[in-house]
Order: C-alpha cells, then structure tokens, then sequence
C-alpha cells in the first residue's frame, strides 16, 4: 500500500488505542503511529546495483513478518523517543507501544492488496495475497485522513472509532466483490468450455467495482476484466502462454545467474509469469495491467544469451499512461464501454 495510507493506519490505531489527551501529547503519539505505520517500508533502501531484482526479494519480508513486529516497534520508538517524544511529554514506554500499535498495522494492510506480502517470514516463504483492495485506492485513503483530522482538531474519540470503522468495512467491501468477480470469471472460463486450474481476481487501480481476473487452463493464463456494479459486466480480454523454460530457453544454462533469477522473477510473481509476444528475451508479470483485460505486465526481465554465467537479468517497468489508454479504462470503471 502506498505509504500516505500506511501512516493513516498507523494514526487510526494510536488514536483508537489513546483518544483523549492534551493536543501536544496528542500530536506526539500521532506523529508515532504515523512513523511505525510507514516505517516497514523502509526495506526498499535494500537495493544493489549489481543484482536488479534485490529489492524485490526484500521488499514485504522480514520488515513485514508479523514476528518482526515487536522488534520494528521498538527500535522505531526508541529512535522517535530519543528525537522528538519526551520533548513531547511521551514516556519512552508510550512511544514504544504507540509505534508498535503503528507497525502492526503495516503488514496486514500489505496482505489486502495483490502483491504478496511474507507474513510468516522466517517460517515460510509464502506470499499472502487477498486481494481486496487495490495497492492505490483514493476511496479508501481520503475518508480515513479526514476522519482522523476531525478527531484531532475537534479532540472527539467518535471520529477515531468512525475512521476505524471504515478501515474495517472497505476491504471487507472488497472481499465481496471479489467473490462476485471471481464468481463472473468462473462463468466466463466455463461459456468457452474450461475448467480453469486456478482463477483470481485483482482490483484495479483504485476502485472496487473493476477486476481483473486471470485464470490457468490448457497452459495458457487467460486475462479478462470484471466489472462488477448491481450486475457482472465482462470485457474478455487477451491469454498468452505460460511460460516454459525448457521450450522457451533452451539455450539457458541451469547453473547461471540468469537462470536463478528467473526463479527469483517466478516466486515473486506467484507463477503468474509469461513470454512476451513481442519480444523472446522478455518475461512479464502479468498480475499487473494498465488495462485489466491485458497481459502486457508492468514490469519485466530481459534476458541476454550472450551473458556470462554470473551476469544478472536486466529489470524493465513499464507504465506508460497515454490519455487513450487512461480513457479506456475509466470507461470500464463507470460501466460506459
């Protein structure tokens, strides 16, 4: 999630935890929610210039484990105590609890959105994914900071339970049409006779009423969009082939670089890898779209045969944003196409 809504998290919970209070004392123990609801997202300092996909391995793993909470807790409250909390009045015990009531909420917040979070992190590797709200989502975010800086101007708890309840309702909002997407898909796969081995559905940017949905069926992935306001409304979309290895890179040597990272691209994306039609040295994400109903990720790999065996792939992104395709898509969010 981006991190304005990771620290309004982190304000909602201190301020649920501790309402009443004197407006400097307030302001401190808000700043420190604030601080530890951002602060896991400090992993992505973890970057080499040598190995491009670094951060991506890092990014939602040992900062985001729910058994790194007490320690993320109490070095960001140290660090915020010796800084700015006892100017403020806090005791370093304060500061401690209110940054860890901020930190626990960063990680599952992460897992509501469709990138993967490690949860479990060092006990396993799984990414967690529920998919219910979209990584961006100006619908969930701004209510919350509103409600938040009602509580601290007017000093009344009704508008911290009421942010509370809204960080609550809306990603169960999204469990629902989740289900209804996924329900639509489903149907979709079974009117051009497959039975899908896996379907999913993900939000698009920044709503909850437009889905994408990618299913596995014959070793292809399928991508078609959902809307899902009082009906389903389907854009079938494009499929492309799953990626194999052995037939699409005979030439990869096992033993390279190249190959592992590969591996590393495939675990992050969950399997939900492919080759790009247009381009044989390009392996896409394709959870990911401008346009729900496309396969064209929003980044990639390349890789090289010409690389040495210990030469990293080269990670490519991909977000161009042309009014055409900005005008398609809000098309589909309000039911006009």
């Amino acid at each position: 999630m981006d991190p304005l809504t990771q620290g309004a998290l982190g304000a909602t919970a201190v301020q649920n935890l501790h309402s009443r209070d004197g407006r400097r004392r307030m302001t401190a123990i808000v700043a420190t929610g604030i601080a530890g609801g951002m602060a896991p997202d400090l992993d992505v300092l973890i970057r080499s210039a040598s190995d491009p996909l670094l951060f991506l391995e890092f990014h939602r793993q040992f900062t985001h484990s729910l058994f790194f909470i007490p320690f993320g807790g109490l070095l960001v409250g140290l660090a915020l105590h010796l800084l700015v909390g006892h100017r403020l009045g806090l005791q370093w015990k304060e500061s401690i609890l209110f940054a860890t009531a901020g930190y626990a909420t960063h990680a599952l917040l992460d897992s509501c959105t469709s990138y993967g979070t490690l949860l479990l992190w060092p006990f396993s590797h799984k990414r967690f994914a529920w998919s219910t709200i979209s990584v961006i989502d100006l619908l969930y975010t701004v209510p919350i900071i509103t409600l938040l800086a009602l509580h601290l101007s007017l000093q009344k708890p009704l508008f911290a339970r009421l942010a509370l309840a809204w960080v609550l309702a809306y990603p169960s909002l999204g469990l629902l049409q989740r289900e209804r997407a996924e329900a639509a898909g489903m149907a979709l796969a079974e009117s051009r006779g497959h039975q899908p081995r896996q379907l999913e559905a993900k939000p698009s940017f920044s709503n909850l009423l437009l889905w994408k949905t990618v299913y596995e069926f014959g070793q292809r992935f399928y991508v078609d969009a959902v809307r899902v306001g009082r009906q389903a409304s389907v854009y079938p979309g494009e499929s492309i082939a799953k990626l194999d290895v052995v037939r699409d890179f005979p030439w990869l040597d096992r033993d390279s670089q190249q190959f592992r990272d590969l591996q590393r691209f495939s675990w992050f994306s969950q399997g939900y890898v492919a080759l790009h039609p247009d381009d044989p040295l390009r392996i896409t994400d394709i959870r990911y779209s401008m346009l729900p109903n496309e396969v064209s990720g929003l980044w990639s790999i390349r890789l090289d045969p010409q690389a040495g065996n210990g030469s990293h792939v080269r990670y490519e992104t991909h977000r161009e944003r042309s009014a055409e395709v900005m005008s398609q898509f809000w098309d589909m969010v309000f039911g006009r196409k």
